[in-house]
């Protein structure tokens, strides 16, 4: 049980990361303000720093510098979570087959997570100062309201 419990933990992992580089990524077209900016700040909203026309336009650049390795690991990962839940699902229980697509799947969520971090702080460097005190404060608010909700779901 421990074990399918640690399995379903990393395909929930997987599936955060990989939501995280395509909210990163911001929408089509790099539009006005996207979301998913920011150090541990999912769903950040430029917006709400009032990005001039040249930030706004350095961070549609950073975001399309990005795309196209952001999109052929969102597959990969893909791919892979196929292949463990394949492995997880074969009979007789082939532990080194489970091993081995979960290490690989491991190692696409470092690099998922390292391109992810490399896209905050690229944008992070756009910012004023000012902006990234805005950040800042956005950010451990929303922690803050994250944490409280989790807190009410445990106690209902």
């Amino acid at each position: 049980m421990n074990r399918f419990r640690s399995i379903a933990t990393g395909v929930a992992l997987v599936a955060l990361l990989a939501t995280s580089v395509a909210s990163a990524q911001g929408p089509p077209g790099g539009g006005r303000g996207g979301r998913g900016f920011g150090p541990g700040a999912p769903g950040f909203v430029l917006n709400e720093l009032n990005l001039t026309d040249a930030q706004r336009e350095q961070v549609r650049e950073i975001r399309e510098r990005y795309r196209q390795q952001s999109q052929t690991l969102s597959r990969r990962l893909g791919e892979l979570a196929a292949k463990q839940r394949q492995a997880i699902e074969t009979i007789p229980v082939n532990e080194t087959l489970i091993t081995s697509a979960t290490q690989d799947m491991t190692q696409t969520q470092v690099d998922v997570a390292i391109q992810e971090a490399r896209v905050n702080a690229d944008i992070w460097a756009v910012l004023t100062p000012e902006q990234q005190a805005t950040a800042t404060k956005l950010r451990a608010e929303r922690q803050a309201q994250m944490e409280q909700r989790r807190e009410e779901r445990r106690t209902q």
